[in-house]
């Protein structure tokens, strides 16, 4: 049986929106039914689909959606939704089984979360079981995969578990940090998730998939830290914390919210353990096998072993686009990134402004406080940094990758955009990015960017405590460079004013 009109629920969610892509990329035509389609409107698919805007909670909007489909894909929750979730999920379960049964839906395809087959589970995870109960009892075959934690960039628990782990290098915690866990790795559900729509139609059940690595969550944690070059994290399982109390610290040391946090915190207090592999009976595992939990973090933070490449903050993937965030994603995904901005105009035409920006360093200066750049490359010097000396090969041109004192250029478009990495030494990494863009009046604008990811606890701190310094010699560095250019105009039109010596350090 090959299915090739695909309707995703959940599009402009963590799953549904890397797995539309991989979709099309198959030759499925796709629709999407979303609530807000304004959702959609920077993600790179968004012109290839068609999109129904509805909710599942409406039977008639997902009976338009569910023309002509051949497969449907539940890929929504209401984990963190106020009022009765339950409720909610039951009802949507329901309005999705009744119209793909009427639409003559040839497959439906849901994924659930991984749990213990007896026993209480928490609120959450019974509302998920009671949801792939419903779809099983369609009358549709369906597929009711049941995954435990899932580990990208942009996933809810990899997300509470980079945070915490950034944040704390010592962190007590509840006694479920003990229980065993087997995460998989987004990947690998992508793979089964689009692999289901091709098994026959006689298959209708629930199916367990998880990664290689059985852990305990603490496991996870350090092997988060290992991967993120951070130092291994002490942790000290308390049975004083209760879930609710242990969702309020989360909530104090991440950014995840405290609604989201409490369902996951709630789920953790079992162990999810993959009970059968009867998946691998009906769909073969991925050609290189499934992904471990360490590469699978590696994947997640964009870092690849092989010849210890590392990428840059710009392209933060380099295996696939499924760790990439898309614009979808929760704004506390991802990193923490710190930035500081600063924009000029000046009547310097962008070719003289570039002459600026490109001769920067070395000799000539940062234009901003020599001491303080002084002290820095001393101080960087001091802890076995590379320091202020290596200056610059040619005072007017650089090139990709060249050194420029403590920083290498890693990026340069000649005319328009100079991005610079940090190599000093700092708790983090650090990018310090130049621009320039024409104005219509015949001037041009200067853009000034610091970027800094932090490395643990301490990279927040060192953020904290050079943040004040930076209102005074980055804006002061971005002020003296437009009106240097300025100068530099003034000099081509041989204006007299312009004999007059300007610092590029004061």
């Amino acid at each position: 049986m090959t299915l090739r009109r695909a309707l995703v629920t959940g599009a402009t969610g963590y799953i549904g929106g890397r797995l539309v892509p991989k979709l099309l990329e198959a030759g499925f035509t796709v629709r999407v039914l979303v609530r807000t389609p304004s959702k959609l409107r920077d993600v790179p698919w968004a012109d290839q689909v068609e999109v129904v805007q509805g909710d599942l909670g409406d039977l008639a909007s997902v009976q338009r959606a569910c023309v002509d489909i051949d497969v449907l894909y539940y890929l929504v929750h209401s984990m963190g939704a106020a009022g009765d979730f339950e409720k909610t999920e039951h009802l949507a379960a329901q309005n999705v089984a009744q119209a793909a049964a009427a639409a003559h839906v040839e497959r439906i395809v849901y994924l659930g979360g991984l749990h213990p087959s007896t026993g209480t589970l928490s609120p959450h995870l019974n509302s998920r079981r009671e949801v792939g109960r419903i779809l099983l009892a369609s009358g549709v075959p369906t597929i009711a995969f049941q995954a435990g934690v899932v580990i990208g960039s942009g996933s809810t628990s990899f997300e509470m578990i980079r945070h915490l782990t950034d944040v704390l290098p010592y962190m007590p915690a509840p006694k479920w940090v003990r229980n065993k866990i087997q995460p998989i790795a987004v990947r690998d559900v992508l793979y089964y998730l689009q692999a289901a729509a091709d098994l026959p139609p006689e298959v209708n059940r629930t199916f367990d998939i998880g990664g290689p690595d059985v852990l305990r969550y603490g496991q996870m944690m350090n092997g988060y830290a290992l991967e993120a070059g951070l130092k291994q994290r002490a942790i000290a399982a308390l049975p004083v914390l209760t879930p609710w109390l242990a969702s309020q610290w989360v909530n104090l040391v991440t950014p995840i919210p405290r609604n989201l946090a409490i369902p996951i915190i709630a789920s953790l207090q079992y162990d999810c353990v993959v009970s059968e592999s009867d998946i691998d009976e009906f769909i073969p595992q991925p050609k290189d096998g499934l992904t471990g939990y360490r590469r699978a973090v590696r994947l997640a933070l964009g870092r690849m072993r092989d010849g210890d490449v590392e990428t840059s903050w710009r392209n933060s993937s380099i295996e696939g686009a499924s760790s990439n965030s898309l614009p979808s994603d929760p704004d506390w995904a991802g990193h923490a990134v710190y930035t500081d901005l600063r924009e000029k105009t000046t009547p310097a035409d962008p070719a003289a402004l570039w002459r600026v920006i490109e001769s920067i360093g070395g000799e000539n200066g940062w234009y901003s406080f020599p001491l303080a750049w002084a002290v820095r490359g001393l101080m960087d010097k001091a802890v076995g940094g590379v320091g202020l000396r290596r200056g610059r090969r040619n005072p007017d041109h650089l090139h990709n990758g060249e050194v420029l004192d403590f920083w290498r250029v890693e990026q340069i478009d000649h005319g328009s955009f100079l991005r610079l990495r940090a190599e000093m030494r700092v708790p983090g990494r650090a990018w310090l990015e130049m621009s320039v863009s024409p104005t219509v009046a015949g001037g041009s604008v200067y853009r000034q960017r610091a970027i800094f990811f932090p490395r643990g606890l301490g990279g927040r701190l060192y953020w904290a405590v050079i943040f004040p310094f930076h209102g005074i010699i980055f804006e002061g560095m971005a002020t003296r460079i437009a009106a240097a250019a300025a100068v530099e105009r003034e000099a081509e039109a041989g204006h007299p004013l312009a004999t007059v010596s300007h610092s590029k350090g004061d």
